[in-house]
């Protein structure tokens, strides 16, 4: 078994396993090359090309897994929520979200494998090619009905939770198509050949831990129930330290943190039947190679070893950053960890 999924297990492993979030993107010279080319949705939905740019990514870098290459929006369109994206503005929700009668609008449920084939040609293709576990993802409810709600990225979140607050019946009714739909192209994903899956709640930390519970957790929690417990889930979060022990309540194997908490820390919140990924500061891939590998030594130090530790950036990699300067931290982790965990 690989050390990405020995580690997903809470088993002792040679040493720290890591993949970077974004590991396939603007920060890659062929990536952008190949963008100048074909336009975003193309390569999403292209099986040949996603397999190649996430394959480069793994080769280049030398990470213990890869992601397979899409959009969490993708699944927004067979529940009839259409979205185009645009290279300066980034995605947009062609029609907002935010009345009874549009969510009413909004399928009930979704054939994952059918309308979602080209990512799934993407998994079975990509498995041939890779030599690492590949992991499969989704975006979290929240952050999708976010999406949906603000027609696209938002610092306040203010037509979200002005739904949120005001219609409690519509937002519920929102969330349970939307985690139903997730559950099922995340199983279509483990179907296709996904070794290990991870949902992404990029903008959950704009919530209290009380709101999260009663708006948000009942419908994360019903995506990772519905999933085969023999393939490890990977719940991650970024914004807010305090939301962990609630999305840990939700579900997940591991639990995706982000800079804003320190590994030890969040172990010793979380407890100990639960593994951690993460959480060096992606701008440290922007500082002097000497300074990038002491911040990654600093997280491995709080891990100090312990089986269940993936080591990750606290959120995606940065267009400014380099392949080389990746590749340095993937290399000092592994290193660094050797026969230390």
């Amino acid at each position: 078994m690989s050390v990405f999924l020995q580690a997903c297990r809470r088993e002792p492993t040679e040493y720290t396993p890591i993949w970077i979030m974004r590991q396939a993107g603007r920060y890659q010279p062929e990536y952008r090359a190949l963008r100048e080319k074909v336009s975003f949705i193309e390569l999403c939905k292209t099986p040949e090309l996603a397999c190649e740019v996430t394959v480069r990514a793994v080769d280049q870098l030398g990470v213990d897994a890869g992601i397979i290459f899409a959009d969490i929006l993708l699944v927004l369109e067979p529940l009839h929520i259409g979205f185009e994206f645009t290279d300066d503005a980034g995605p947009k929700i062609l029609s907002p979200i935010r009345t009874a009668r549009q969510i009413d609008g909004v399928a009930e449920s979704i054939d994952a494998a059918g309308s979602l084939s080209y990512v799934m040609d993407a998994i079975r293709t990509t498995r041939k090619e890779l030599k690492v576990p590949l992991i499969g993802f989704a975006g979290a409810p929240f952050t999708l009905a976010s999406y949906a709600i603000e027609g696209g990225g938002s610092k306040t979140y203010h037509e979200t939770k002005k739904l949120m607050y005001a219609d409690e019946g519509s937002w519920n009714a929102f969330m349970t198509k939307l985690s139903g739909a997730i559950a099922s192209y995340l199983i279509a994903q483990i179907d296709a050949g996904a070794q290990a899956v991870q949902l992404f709640d990029s903008w959950v930390g704009c919530l209290s831990p009380s709101d999260y519970r009663r708006y948000v957790l009942p419908h994360t929690k019903t995506i990772f129930d519905a999933l085969p417990k023999s393939v490890p889930a990977i719940h991650f979060g970024t914004g807010n330290p305090a939301l962990y022990p609630a999305m840990k309540e939700a579900g997940g194997d591991i639990i995706g943190i982000d800079w804003r908490i320190s590994i030890d820390e969040a172990w010793s919140v979380l407890g100990n039947d639960v593994g951690l990924q993460g959480n060096m500061d992606p701008a440290a891939l922007l500082a002097p190679t000497e300074v990038l590998r002491a911040r990654a030594s600093e997280v491995l130090e709080s891990a100090a070893g312990r089986p269940g530790h993936i080591f990750n950036l606290g959120h995606g990699i940065m267009p400014e950053a380099s392949v080389a300067r990746a590749r340095a931290l993937v290399d000092h982790v592994h290193d660094a960890s050797l026969n230390k965990s």
